[in-house]
């Protein structure tokens, strides 16, 4: 099964967003000035990163999926 065009927009808006907030993140976490800032900015890119895993796995798995119909 194929996406849809709206299933495929989606994922790319997602995946823009999520490499947005990553690509701050991976910011704040270099020019943080103390270790707790550092490691927030942190935990934000690790998250930002399991969150496109995760976006890509579901995208995966609905491509694959059997049709229902």
């Amino acid at each position: 099964m194929d996406h849809s065009p709206e299933l495929r927009l989606l994922f790319h808006r997602l995946n823009n967003q999520l490499g947005i907030i990553l690509a701050h993140a991976e910011l704040l976490e270099a020019k943080a000035a103390d270790e707790m800032n550092r490691a927030r900015a942190a935990q934000v890119v690790t998250s930002a990163l399991e969150a496109m895993g995760t976006a890509n796995e579901i995208r995966r798995q609905t491509s694959t999926a059997p049709d229902s119909q």
